[in-house]
């Protein structure tokens, strides 16, 4: 059929092509005019054709064919976390389990929930044995998966601090896989440094060597071809891009998994970034999480959890959870975007960006473990310093106005009154504590233009 439309009509070549678009800018310079340079520094083109493509177009190891939906529940009162999460389930979602630590009581969370049907994913703000032991019995004759994405290096990039120490985490971590099979128990918090400012070569050179700690301690000790990792990326507005992150992702781990004998399928979860959302305008916000969501799916991702488009300033509430909900439920069931496997492979444009990041990113990730690791690095104080270089960069562009976001910097509505909105506060929180390492500090853009904002309110 192909042949029959279009055997008519010559094919274009890239010369071709470049000379049209050279007569078309009437002398302006080419290379100036239409390639631009990433944060990653990736030159990207107006166009890419197969003529002078070099990208091979291979299977990004374990690409799903299908994604779940998820849906953050805070476990406080047990019996109002069973019906929120009952209430969930029934309207298409599954459920991200945020813990405190305040332990619950299984037996009523969970009271009448669909083992079999709903994969069950944790967030555990606290380190205890006794309780995931506590947890995994509980779960062990309900066919149930569980994701208990336990991450002590995560915790302390994130706050300064181990859980309890070094010694006592990894003693922790080690029983909890020795006395079961180490699937689905690790798992790497990306996002931490992705909304902290780092770039997306950044992103990837950490979480593989972030991985690697894990994998150089637990892949002898545990049942090896069991041991499975559980990536948690946040995914920001740069669409083909971030396509490209999640397929790179994939790609990179296969490589570092193969070197240890053990699966080379990952599981990744996503949510929206924080670092581009806002507080003026914030309507503007569900735009931007239904194509940061669009890019996970196409990308990838196992389970995709958007949030409330008032999440920086609203507490938890039914309305922001049901829209956030069904973008999600819009764009499987009515956008067919459950309906194609792997729909950016072949693509010359997203098959380029996935290279030169695996590349660049292969490369900082060597030059890691070739200067003693990712734990050393990040109590040194390097990993931070080098995503607090790259968030200065990106901030300087915002302050710029040559990154805009729609009525923050550019296009803004004077009338917008925000300060009796306010549930909770949206800016950037420093606990004064003692830490052992400086902590990575997520922030988001535009915070300072914000509260000035706020302030001239308030006059």
């Amino acid at each position: 059929m192909s042949d029959f439309l279009f055997r008519e009509f010559d094919q274009v070549s890239t010369k071709e092509w470049k000379q049209k678009i050279q007569v078309d800018l009437k002398g302006a310079d080419y290379n100036d005019t239409l390639i631009w340079k990433s944060l990653e520094g990736i030159d990207v083109k107006p166009f890419y054709h197969k003529d002078n493509s070099n990208t091979e177009t291979t299977n990004v190891p374990g690409h799903p064919n299908s994604w779940n939906i998820a849906q953050e529940i805070f476990i406080d009162d047990e019996k109002i976390a069973n019906s929120l999460i009952l209430a969930t389930l029934k309207r298409g979602a599954d459920i991200v389990f945020i813990v405190s630590e305040n332990v619950f009581n299984p037996d009523i969370v969970f009271e009448n929930y669909s083992f079999e049907e709903h994969p069950i994913y944790f967030s555990f703000l606290f380190l205890s044995e006794e309780f995931i032991q506590r947890l995994k019995q509980f779960f062990s004759d309900k066919k149930a998966t569980i994701y208990y994405n336990i991450d002590i290096i995560g915790n302390l990039a994130r706050t300064g601090n181990w859980y309890h120490n070094l010694k006592k985490d990894h003693a922790i971590l080690e029983n909890i896989i020795q006395k079961e099979t180490a699937k689905n128990i690790l798992s790497v918090d990306a996002s931490l440094y992705q909304n902290a400012g780092a770039n997306m070569v950044q992103q990837l050179a950490y979480s593989m060597a972030h991985a690697n700690e894990y994998l150089n301690h637990f892949a002898a000790i545990s049942k090896g071809s069991q041991l499975k990792i559980t990536f948690n990326l946040s995914v920001g507005t740069n669409y083909f891009f971030e396509i490209a992150k999640i397929r790179a992702l994939r790609k990179l781990y296969a490589l570092l998994a193969e070197e240890y004998g053990i699966s080379t399928i990952c599981y990744i979860c996503t949510k929206p970034s924080k670092r581009n959302k806002t507080l003026y305008d914030y309507n503007v916000n569900l735009l931007r999480t239904t194509t940061e969501n669009m890019a996970a799916i196409q990308g990838g991702a196992n389970t995709v959890c958007s949030v409330a488009y008032d999440n920086i300033y609203h507490k938890s509430n039914e309305f922001g959870e049901r829209i956030a909900r069904n973008q999600l439920l819009i764009l499987k069931l009515e956008s067919y975007f459950n309906s194609t496997d792997d729909p950016a492979k072949g693509s010359y444009y997203i098959e380029y960006i996935t290279q030169q990041l695996s590349k660049k990113a292969l490369l900082l990730f060597k030059s890691i473990e070739a200067n003693g690791g990712f734990l050393h690095q990040l109590k040194e104080g390097i990993i931070q310093r080098k995503i607090k270089e790259s968030a200065e960069k990106e901030q300087q562009l915002f302050d710029s106005g040559e990154l805009e976001l729609l009525g923050t910097n550019i296009h803004k509505n004077s009338n917008d009154r925000m300060k009796n909105e306010l549930e909770l506060y949206p800016f950037i929180k420093i606990k004064k504590i003692k830490t052992l390492i400086e902590p990575i500090i997520e922030r988001r853009l535009s915070e300072k233009i914000e509260l000035e904002r706020l302030n001239k309110e308030q006059e």
